[in-house]
């Protein structure tokens, strides 16, 4: 089991190195394609358009196969989505790659979770399905700044060749360690959508896309942001990457160690709220070096601080259809990060600042906090209506 989830671990690194690796060569991009900085955050959009699109065609064909095929072929799109962008010098061919590469991501941690499921013994489902997760932290702790550095020093179609090479050996890895075992549920297609006939779900669908993209809008624009803004060398930015990827790994952690303590709700429209602040405070402040990292760590801490309770939140609304409800909070996240992209190159587009990415995005952060208040509202609307029938 530990080696599935190593080859399973490595599958969501490559993911995580493609999907934030761009945002530490989002100036050479555009640069090198003659495109604008805006028009190069749109990659992070089509990117996230692909995990959109991709998430619901895999689960409706995803039962012809066994797991270990699709799981193959998913990598498979990985490594041409990758290769795709790396080679192209058209804005059409770019886009291209950035949607065939966003195609497999939420099925890959959908069917990564199934199987694991299915393997590991009682009780330590959950573990195991960490552990694959624990590949994307990693990601962005070292992978994303490696490919900073090497954007930076060379050209960034050195990180996407990189990437892609690497989704090549993770192909390996899943025909080597992955078994060869079917998903039989029974549970019919149609059967798994009933929880979405209930707001809950949708508020926590809305929480998820707003809190992603709320980030995500001044995230995107990280290294423009920390060079035009802060006045930091690009020759530091692998440096500040790292920090940001240290910010994520660390937010995940702190947010595992509160659950223990508070309830998932709570520790979500708290996490937002710290966001919503420090947004605002790398608008007020960015210009000075130290609050723009520390600023810009915590907001990358709550990013996936978020991510547990969340996830938590949506199962525990999605029952019946839970493997449907991962699916769509991934589609959420990936949604929000495709919004969050948009709007913050829009402040670029209307003639902005650099430091005015940071509104929108504190926006869309209390958006996501609204929206989890409305949950919290509704649930306790819910639990006095059946106190009060119960007496």
């Amino acid at each position: 089991m530990k080696k599935t989830i190593f080859s399973l671990a490595l599958g969501t690194f490559g993911l995580g190195m493609a999907e934030f690796g761009i945002m530490g060569v989002l100036t050479e991009l555009a640069h090198d394609t003659g495109i604008s900085i805006p028009s190069a955050g749109n990659m992070i959009s089509f990117y996230a358009f692909g995990v959109v699109i991709g998430a619901p065609i895999v689960a409706l064909f995803s039962s012809k196969f066994s797991l270990k095929t699709t799981l193959l072929f998913l990598v498979a799109m990985c490594v041409v989505g990758n290769a795709l962008f790396t080679f192209s010098d058209s804005y059409v061919g770019l886009a291209a790659g950035r949607l065939i590469s966003g195609f497999p991501h939420g099925a890959i941690f959908g069917v990564g979770a199934i199987i694991l499921s299915k393997i590991a013994p009682p009780g330590k489902v959950t573990v195991a399905v960490a552990g694959m997760i624990a590949g994307m932290t990693v990601a962005n702790l070292l992978g994303v700044p490696l490919g900073t550095w090497l954007g930076h020093e060379f050209n960034w179609r050195y990180t996407f060749f990189l990437i892609a090479v690497f989704d090549a050996l993770v192909i390996l890895s899943v025909l080597l360690w992955v078994p060869d075992i079917h998903d039989t549920t029974t549970t019919r297609l149609t059967e798994q959508f009933h929880f979405l006939k209930k707001p809950e779900p949708w508020l926590i669908f809305a929480a998820t896309m707003f809190g992603n993209a709320g980030v995500f809008a001044w995230f995107s624009f990280v290294k423009p942001f920390m060079v035009n803004v802060s006045g930091f060398s690009e020759g530091v930015m692998t440096a500040i990457m790292m920090l940001m990827g240290l910010g994520m790994v660390l937010g995940n952690v702190f947010s595992g160690k509160l659950s223990s303590r508070f309830s998932p709700l709570r520790i979500a429209a708290t996490t937002d709220l710290v966001i919503v602040a420090s947004l605002l405070a790398l608008f007020a402040f960015g210009e000075l070096k130290t609050a723009s990292l520390v600023m810009g760590f915590i907001c990358c801490a709550g990013l996936f601080a978020l991510s547990a309770p969340l996830q938590i939140l949506l199962l525990q609304n999605a029952k019946g259809g839970e493997m449907l409800g991962a699916a769509g909070g991934q589609m959420a996240f990936n949604l929000g990060s495709a919004i969050g992209a948009y709007f913050g190159g829009l402040m670029i587009t209307l003639g902005f600042s650099w430091s005015y990415v940071t509104l929108p995005a504190a926006i869309l952060s209390f958006s996501a906090m609204t929206s989890l208040l409305m949950y919290g509202y509704l649930c306790a609307k819910k639990r006095q209506a059946n106190a009060g029938a119960l007496a």
